[in-house]
């Protein structure tokens, strides 16, 4: 068996990311953007926009500044490129990858979270008028839809307890059809609300008219595509990439490695049984400079990333402000095959600034941390239409403000 030093798993895992080497100038077509998502194979999506949303961070981190509205048109314009799924969670993945889903948007028919499988069952009247909706006005958001059933007499009005999860009949009967692919999203609006229509009118003609892949066979495609998009890890780190699980997932795993498409290797510090893609590749270094949004494929298996980087880093954005350690929306500062810091960020769009509520050291800090981040801030504030950078605090805060004033 290969034994592998932690740095060149790092490099194997940086590679495989497309985060090893510096970002290039040349402008980001949709092109290059569709490529990076077949890479990276997900882009996981979230409501948090402190800075921006989780699903524009990623390109960004490996494109460098770009049209976020090249990701709305690859999503929201026929023949779509990206479609919304549950893969890791809620997801956009290549159109290619959403037949391999299939098997689980059947098993969300008896599984998927108790309020929506229940719309189902209790809400049967409200869910065919739903239907009916979406066939006659879609692409129509969750509110659309409520206010049709409040005037059919099928709903309440809208209440102040209904926020957040605690969604209405028409958002829980909409969900349960999103989530078993009756419905799907066929673009996101100004309020990043889903606009649902029937998913054959979304689905590109390839995708909807292709056959039904067997769960085992999209099991197996599934957890290679985890494996290739990490380059390195163990069974848990490849399966958490589209969160499988299960006896067909650890079929799948002893089915790749008979076939010899994952290497069983031995990593210096890693006490975890470990494998390589065959076709990883360990570059000879990585010398990009970027921060990575906590939603980040790279960095969102704590565990894998603790182990090959020595960082300890949670997201604390559900943590009560007094007991975070480094803040609510905290991204890693990759630096080389480092993470040279931990950045609390804001975007204070009404004063035009990034603020860095925390710039926090890591044991990786160096010397030349604090101006490489610099200039990594201010590039990130002018993609996000910002024009000056403030720090506010943090144990890397004056250096970090010394190196801003002198860029």
């Amino acid at each position: 068996m290969q034994t592998l030093s932690k740095s060149a798993a790092r490099r194997i895992a940086l590679r495989a990311q497309g985060l090893d080497r510096p970002r290039t100038p040349s402008p980001v077509t949709a092109r290059r953007l569709s490529s990076l998502v077949e890479r990276i194979n997900l882009l996981q999506i979230d409501s948090v926009n402190v800075l921006a949303r989780a699903h524009l961070m990623p390109v960004y981190s490996r494109l460098g500044p770009y049209d976020v509205t090249l990701v709305d048109r690859a999503a929201g314009i026929a023949p779509r490129r990206i479609l919304e799924t549950w893969a890791h969670v809620a997801s956009y993945v290549p159109a290619s990858t959403y037949p391999l889903l299939a098997w689980r948007r059947r098993a969300y028919a008896r599984e998927a979270w108790t309020g929506i499988a229940a719309a189902a069952a209790e809400h049967r009247t409200e869910l065919d008028l739903v239907r009916r909706i979406v066939a006659d006005r879609g692409p129509v958001t969750a509110t659309e839809v409520h206010d049709e059933l409040v005037a059919a007499g099928r709903s309440a009005p809208r209440s102040r307890e209904e926020w957040g999860w605690n969604w209405t009949t028409a958002k829980r009967c909409l969900e349960h059809l999103f989530f078993t692919g009756e419905v799907l999203s066929a673009r996101r609006n100004a309020a990043f609300e889903r606009c649902y229509d029937l998913a054959e009118r979304v689905l590109p003609p390839a995708v909807r008219d292709a056959p039904d892949v067997p769960e085992q066979d999209a099991v197996r495609a599934l957890l290679e595509l985890g494996a290739r998009a990490h380059g390195i890890g163990t069974a848990r780190c490849f399966r958490d990439y589209f969160r499988l699980r299960g006896p067909v997932a650890a079929r799948a795993h002893a089915e790749l490695v008979a076939d010899g498409v994952l290497v069983p290797v031995a990593v210096d510090g890693w006490p975890e049984a470990t494998w390589v893609h065959r076709d990883a590749v360990v570059p000879r270094r990585a010398d990009a400079a970027v921060l990575l949004s906590p939603f980040d494929p790279l960095v969102w298996e704590r565990r894998r990333l603790e182990a090959l980087f020595d960082v300890h880093y949670r997201i604390e954005i559900y943590v009560p402000a007094p007991k975070r350690r480094l803040g609510y929306y905290v991204l890693p500062f990759l630096e080389g095959e480092e993470l040279g810091a931990m950045v609390d960020l804001k975007a204070d769009r009404t004063a035009g600034v990034l603020r860095v509520m925390a710039a926090h050291r890591t044991p990786s800090t160096s010397s030349g941390t604090p101006e490489r981040l610099a200039a990594e801030l201010r590039v990130l504030a002018g993609w996000r239409g910002l024009d000056d950078v403030e720090v506010v605090g943090g144990d890397l805060a004056g250096p970090l403000a010394a190196a801003l004033r002198a860029t």
